[in-house]
């Protein structure tokens, strides 16, 4: 099914990047939606390209809704081509590979939605795409599936066409997917396609934070998915109202300790707050059969801390040794069966510093 990328989207008016005095870490600030950003409309640098976008760990205890970072080794693809049975200035969704409930359509489609967004950001008219998507993460996983494939598409978008979009603006694109699917809320979109740690200061307007985590530090996630689905909706829903001010003080302290940690590279630091969330995490983990035992197995087996990752059910615990996260999965594995009567898959990733990017392409 093709569908025009001058689909319904909210308008847009400018972007501004504004730097730190340290300009590794810059403030990515946009005041808008999506609209076209190029004066001129771009034309096709590739026939073809294919892209990854790696998984991402939403929340990270305490950062609800505006910190989240990037996964090695685990993501979605998107393949997408000119096609000249397309229309001129439309997508076509031609294959899926993974759950059988995507749809094809780009409207209803994650790397569809963000691909739209792209198109019509670049002013694209004059050309047909065609997308297919491999899905490497399952639904409902908490591990950012709808996100991985929106920073694919809306990458694979632009790079066919030059990559003249900035990071701010491919986050928007992405935002598209997001608040169509899930919620408005960038804390997978942004690590997905910025790579590292990702802090969101503000929503209106849209401001991005990269935290550099230090290079020669390393850094490993434990993720342990059980076969459970829980979908962010239904996990949102169960979120309080109101907070208290004692709970509320908490949390932005726990949330200030672990950007501290993530700038400093202070892994225990990082553990210990990613572990202290008193808002969200409480009311999240009754819902998952076993999880608060899996979190005291975690840190029982040595991982520095342990917590949900974004709405579960995976749950994520850090540590700085990939033969030691393996010991510590299985033990958190072990808790899911023993406890919640759950099978459950263990991984054991690097942090990703790169983002979604293109990792194949033939020339036009």
């Amino acid at each position: 099914m093709a569908v025009c990328f001058s689909s319904p989207v909210k308008p847009t008016t400018y972007f501004t990047i504004r730097t730190q005095p340290k300009p590794k870490n810059p403030i990515f600030r946009c005041q808008c939606s999506v609209n076209t950003i190029t004066t001129t409309e771009p034309q096709p640098i590739y026939t073809s390209v294919r892209s990854f976008a790696p998984a991402t760990v939403a929340n990270l205890g305490p950062g609800f809704d505006f910190l989240g970072c990037a996964v090695d080794g685990i993501g979605d693809y998107v393949s997408l081509r000119l096609d000249p049975a397309v229309h001129p200035g439309e997508i076509s969704i031609t294959d899926i590979d993974g759950p059988s409930k995507l749809s094809k359509n780009p409207l209803w489609n994650c790397a569809g939605i963000a691909a739209i967004a792209a198109m019509k950001m670049l002013g694209v008219r004059s050309v047909g795409l065609s997308l297919s998507l491999e899905k490497g993460l399952p639904l409902g996983s908490g591990l950012g599936s709808s996100a991985a494939s929106a920073a694919a598409a809306c990458v694979a978008v632009n790079e066919m066409f030059g990559g003249k979009l900035k990071a701010d603006e491919l986050v928007l694109a992405g935002l598209e997917s997001e608040a169509k699917v899930s919620g408005y809320h960038a804390d997978n979109i942004a690590p997905a396609i910025m790579g590292g740690f990702v802090l969101i200061r503000s929503y209106d307007p849209l401001e991005l934070m990269r935290l550099e985590f230090p290079i020669n530090k390393e850094l490993f996630f434990v993720l342990v998915s059980p076969e459970f689905e829980a979908p962010t909706k239904k996990m949102r829903a169960a979120l309080p109202a109101e907070v208290g001010m004692p709970h509320h003080v908490w949390n932005c302290s726990q949330a200030g300790a672990l950007v501290a940690s993530v700038l400093q590279g202070d892994l225990v630091g990082l553990g210990k707050a990613l572990s202290s969330d008193k808002i969200v995490e409480p009311k999240r983990a009754p819902l998952i059969p076993g999880m608060e035992a899996v979190k005291k197995a975690a840190i029982k087996a040595g991982a520095f801390g342990c917590t949900i990752s974004g709405a579960g059910p995976t749950a994520v615990a850090i540590v700085e040794d990939e033969e030691r996260g393996r010991m510590i999965g299985e033990q958190m594995a072990e808790a899911f069966w023993r406890e919640g009567n759950l099978k459950a898959a263990v991984a054991v990733k690097r942090l990703d510093r790169v983002g979604a990017r293109l990792i194949s392409s033939i020339p036009r």
